[in-house]
């Protein structure tokens, strides 16, 4: 062959190398999360592997893409989160993941707006993240306080529980979770005596739990989570709380705070959620393989729900072949029907609300307990379409009904 025609088939092959690396579209993950606090056996490093564990099963380079997942630890502060939010979008951080702290997720739903990036929140519970703080920008997949309150409130008031009193953690995730039970305490007849409100991250809770027994009221709504309803708990039962005939509603409550605080204390809690690792043949080999990066942990459904969230927006990603304007990512994840191991098929809903079902358990006396991990029984399953809020009633000002 002539120099000429070598020199021309290496710029062709060059050439196309060129082109492929061109084509590769980067994507940055970015899981947003409590590291350190209350809530980091929740969230925090269980919530990077669940993102890591969607990105391996995407297969990117399968599509062209290259995902790199990063972390950082918010410290349930609002200022904090914000500014590491807004210093990741800034610097290529196409999407954000996980943050627990409704405050916190709050002040991040603002940034991604600002920037039109993508925020998925799988940690945080607030329900007006769907209603009158909803973005297009933002998707909100795994629970939100109106569920919760509607699922486990309702329950209980419809078995005798029709006087409350509730502790409430004193920010935004506590007085919406009072505020979304409450009403359903009273549309089902039920009546509130009081409430107190209580510091996050709160160790002593003898002065709240003196005025929750004074009261009288049969059941003591936990408007809080993680080491606040553990400790709460704890100190409840330590008072004899219990013993005098008063119950506990945790009303955000997970498989660690089971762990935490030991079937003989937790059994008999009534509580709500959308994904429990021993739910199915998927559930359980999903677990067991996130087990591998977190012995003997369970994953809690905040985590579950990174996984899957993280799985859909990549699908969403490698539809359109762009990463770049949030709102339109988001609109193809509303376009895309949701369908993972962990929450089977779902959608996301026009105000960013995933839509699944959601389950109502009780946890296991320690006699009924098999097997480690082995803490709940189902008591029932809420379709999709009655376990969250109607899109009519939330309030979303981009939404037309």
């Amino acid at each position: 062959m002539k120099l000429a025609g070598k020199l021309a088939l290496a710029g062709a092959v060059l050439a196309c190398f060129a082109g492929t690396a061109q084509a590769q579209l980067n994507v940055k993950i970015g899981v947003l999360t409590d590291m350190s606090s209350l809530y980091a056996d929740d969230n925090g490093q269980g919530s990077v592997v669940a993102a890591k564990m969607a990105v391996k099963d995407f297969d990117p380079a399968a599509h062209g893409m290259n995902v790199e997942v990063i972390n950082a630890d918010h410290q349930n502060k609002p200022d904090i989160g914000a500014s590491i939010a807004r210093q990741w979008y800034d610097s290529g951080v196409d999407m954000i993941i996980d943050v627990p702290t409704s405050s916190v997720a709050l002040a991040v739903n603002e940034v991604a707006r600002e920037k039109n990036k993508v925020f998925i929140v799988s940690g945080a519970a607030i329900s007006d993240l769907t209603g009158p703080k909803c973005s297009p920008d933002t998707v909100h997949w795994t629970y939100d306080t109106w569920m919760l309150a509607n699922a486990t409130g309702k329950s209980i008031v419809k078995t005798g529980g029709d006087t409350w009193f509730f502790l409430t953690a004193d920010y935004a995730f506590g007085h919406a979770l009072e505020r979304d039970t409450a009403a359903v305490v009273a549309a089902n007849g039920g009546k509130v005596l009081g409430e107190v409100a209580h510091p996050l991250n709160n160790q002593d809770f003898s002065s709240f739990l003196l005025q929750a027994q004074a009261s009288k009221a049969k059941i003591i709504g936990l408007a809080n989570a993680g080491g606040d309803t553990i400790n709460a708990i704890k100190q409840g039962s330590e008072f004899g709380i219990t013993a005098g005939g008063q119950h506990f509603a945790a009303l955000l409550f997970y498989i660690g705070d089971v762990q935490a605080l030991g079937l003989k204390i937790a059994q008999g809690l009534v509580l709500t959620e959308t994904f429990y690792w021993d739910m199915n043949d998927n559930t359980r080999a999903w677990t067991k393989r996130w087990q591998a990066e977190m012995p003997g942990k369970f994953p809690s459904m905040n985590q579950a729900g990174d996984y899957a969230a993280t799985l859909h927006y990549l699908k969403a990603v490698a539809a359109l072949k762009s990463k770049d304007d949030g709102k339109a990512v988001v609109g193809e994840m509303k376009k895309i029907p949701t369908e993972d191991p962990l929450f089977g098929k779902g959608y996301v809903r026009a105000d960013g609300r995933k839509i699944h079902a959601t389950y109502l358990f009780e946890v296991k006396t320690p006699e009924e307990s098999k097997y480690p991990g082995d803490v709940y029984k189902l008591r029932s399953t809420i379709p999709a379409e009655e376990a969250f809020r109607p899109l009519k009633d939330g309030g979303c000002p981009f939404v037309t009904n």
